[in-house]
């Protein structure tokens, strides 16, 4: 494709434009001459010109400003000082300084036999640095030195004079400060006889804009006769920076249909050189917009602010209609005030075009259909709506309710996050004999609220027809659990219970018959028929199938359906206790030294399975304990303890003592358990019980030896 011809003379234009910036390098902005020297005349006339001065800023001198140290002076447009009145005396030194946006410097003017007056030059003089202006007394003269920056070789290359009017003869001029004898050593030195001061190489203002030297005569041996005197070194700034944005990435967002003229974002640029000038004065443009639809022109710029605001109607501004929500922008900032030789920077800005709810969600359709099996729970349908706002936004995404005919509460309905369809559920089964059809009728709306000028309109409801399937349902029981109490070992073949089971399907006249599904410890029966429950075996509360003395059985019942439908029943049968369990004792052995001086023996424990009263207190004694063997003494601890003790020492054998415990049932239930006595032999700490004695016969059956004895005789 052809470049248009304007382009390419702009782009030569700039070429040349920046060829000329770089010749103007080897320009020394400033007086041409710095110092003047002339006779104190009679008298200064008005009008009439003293001398002609020359001072350059190397760019045209635009916004040229004279100022003079004395009121009764000026400097008119050619250069010329000139009285204003005429004035007789005016000091031995006159300032002048130029000013432009670009550059500044100062000329001396001596008048050679003028006399000392009154006043500071600080009051005169109002531009921002500190002033260089000696003081009256001094014969040091000094001036700011300005110097561009990124000047060209040859180096080094003169910049400034230092004069002093009263210097002894054989003195010298003497530099110092940062810049000469101060790191960055070596930038700038002195003519030690002429007083020329001279840079050595390039400047950069970015890196250091003003340098603080000082000036100082010298004798032969060095020491200091006048001075120091500040001397400042001024950088002036060549535009060798571009605009950069350093914020990014910039992201603006506006809502559709926002006023015309609505700000958007801010867009701001950095330009390192002095901001004092135009080399640092940017001025912003837009210069491409993507897409370039509905307009190829959505967005302005303020060139000085930097603020993007829309120039479209609010029409124009519809993110629905848009090939795209999103805008990227080429921003261009331009330093010298946007002249074509100003340098460029860019930056993309993307515009995000911000959904609101102007569309209110739709039904595909005005009436849905379903159908659910009696007794089911679940999805049984998806309503479809239709939403042209934002699908990452609470504008599109919709909230379903039912406003009408679920007066059960056995549906409900929730939102699939994932295609914002409505989830129709039931949550209640139904029952095809109550009722065979349903209608509901559902409203849908969006999470946020619609924008005024915008409502709900018809194809925002919709009705939904269920219709209720019959399935065969199995047998009901009632009640369900069912409930019972008898007595433990109550006669087998006693009726516990006749069960009764509803067959749902009220229409069909079932028949229904009954079993036995679970009987963990095989009690029980039941008539098929007539349902009747009965025992097959001795009821026990302490087996290991009971638990908190109730036993848990489960049932069938069963309709004549094709295929026939189960419906199971718990029964729970709550034994009450009856005396039927002995008491034990614990432990049944112990040891006893045979000259324990402590003739007790062990505390003895006894448990029962039964439940209170059929338990403690329990009663212990010894079961028949002859006369002669009465050396064993239970004496009670409390309902459930006892304590077994020696009334003599017995000496080292195996004794059996039948213990007897009766607990407190009516009628009372015994049991008699041998306790094993070991007495050992316990000397010198050490306890021996492995040479009890041969004899391990219990006190009655040394009894009943004896007594045959006797017989025998």
């Amino acid at each position: 494709m052809k470049p248009k011809t304007p382009l390419i003379l702009c782009i030569l234009l700039s070429q040349v434009l920046l060829l000329t910036s770089a010749d103007d390098l080897d320009c020394t902005p400033g007086f041409q001459q710095k110092v003047f020297h002339i006779n104190q005349p009679v008298e200064f006339i008005e009008d009439q010109a003293i001398l002609n001065l020359n001072f350059s800023d190397c760019k045209g001198n635009y916004k040229l400003h004279y100022e003079v140290s004395s009121p009764y002076f000026k400097v008119n447009d050619e250069g010329g000082l000139v009285a204003l009145r005429n004035v007789t005396a005016v000091g031995k030194t006159l300032f002048v300084h130029a000013r432009t946006p670009h550059a500044e410097d100062m000329a001396e003017l001596v008048i050679v036999g003028g006399k000392d007056i009154q006043g500071s030059m600080q009051d005169i003089f109002k531009f921002a640095r500190t002033s260089p202006v000696p003081r009256q007394k001094r014969s040091i003269v000094v001036s700011p030195i300005l110097i561009p920056e990124n000047q060209r070789q040859p180096f080094p290359r003169d910049v400034g004079k230092v004069v002093d009017s009263d210097r002894p003869e054989g003195s010298k001029f003497r530099l110092t400060g940062k810049g000469v004898d101060q790191e960055p050593k070596g930038i700038f030195r002195i003519n030690e006889n002429t007083g020329s001061v001279s840079v050595t190489r390039t400047l950069d203002r970015e890196a250091i804009a003003t340098y603080q030297l000082f000036v100082e005569t010298t004798d032969v041996n060095g020491r200091t006769l006048e001075g120091p005197v500040p001397l400042e070194v001024i950088v002036i700034d060549q535009n060798d920076n571009r605009p950069s944005f350093r914020e990014g990435p910039y992201v603006g967002h506006v809502m559709e249909g926002s006023p015309t003229g609505t700000t958007v974002m801010r867009m701001t640029a950095f330009d390192a050189d002095d901001p004092a000038t135009d080399n640092a004065l940017l001025r912003y443009n837009i210069r491409q917009q993507t897409p370039d639809k509905p307009s190829p022109n959505m967005f302005y710029i303020d060139p000085e602010k930097g603020d993007i605001v829309t120039v479209v109607s609010p029409a124009l501004l519809d993110r629905e209609t848009m090939e795209n929500p999103k805008y990227e922008l080429i921003i261009e900032a331009q330093d010298m005030v946007g002249q074509l030789y100003g340098l460029l920077g860019t930056a993309t800005a993307t515009i995000l075009i911000d959904d609101k709810n102007d569309h209110s969600p739709e039904f595909t359709k005005k009436e849905f259909q379903a159908t659910v099996e009696e007794g089911a729970v679940g999805v049984i349908v998806n309503l479809t709506v239709e939403d042209k706002d934002d699908p990452t936004t609470g504008a599109w995404r919709a909230a379903y309710t039912i406003i009408n005919g679920n007066p059960g509460q056995s549906f409900e309905i929730h939102t699939n996050p994932q295609n914002n369809e409505g989830m129709l559920s039931v949550v209640k089964p139904l029952d095809y004999e109550i009722s065979a059809f349903h209608t509901l009728l559902i409203k849908v709306e969006n999470e946020d609220p619609l924008v005024p000028d915008v409502s709900y309109g018809p194809s925002s409801t919709a009705t939904v027809h269920i219709t209720v399937l019959d399935v065969n349902e199995g047998p009901v029981f009632y009640p369900d659990p069912m409930m019972v109490t008898r007595q433990e070992n109550i006669s087998v073949g006693s009726v516990l219970l006749t069960v009764n089971a509803t067959d749902p399907d009220s229409l069909q006249h079932q028949t229904i018959r009954y079993s036995v599904y679970k009987d963990p410890a095989g009690w029980l029966d039941i008539n098929p028929i007539n349902g009747t429950v009965d025992t097959t075996a001795v009821l026990d509360r302490e087996s290991p199938f009971v638990h908190n003395s109730v036993y848990t059985a489960l049932f069938l019942a069963i309709d004549s359906g094709d295929p026939p439908a189960t419906g199971t029943g718990t029964l729970l049968i709550t034994l009450e206790d009856v005396n039927d369990n002995a008491p034990f004792i614990y432990p049944t052995a112990a040891e006893v030294c045979d000259d324990a001086k402590n003739l007790s023996v062990v505390i003895l424990g006894a448990s029962d399975k039964d439940l209170h009263p059929n338990t403690d207190p329990f009663k212990f004694e010894i079961y028949k304990q002859a006369v002669p063997d009465k050396v064993w003494k239970v004496s009670k601890i409390n309902n459930t303890h006892a304590l077994v003790s020696l009334l003599q020492n017995l000496n080292k054998a195996n004794y059996q003592l039948p213990i007897m415990v009766t607990d407190s049932g009516k009628p009372p239930m015994t049991n008699i358990t041998d306790l094993r006595i070991q007495v050992c032999s316990c000397k010198n700490s050490k306890v021996d019980c492995n040479a009890a004695g041969a004899l391990h016969f219990s006190l009655t059956s040394v009894l009943l030896i004896s007594l045959f004895s006797l017989a025998c005789l």
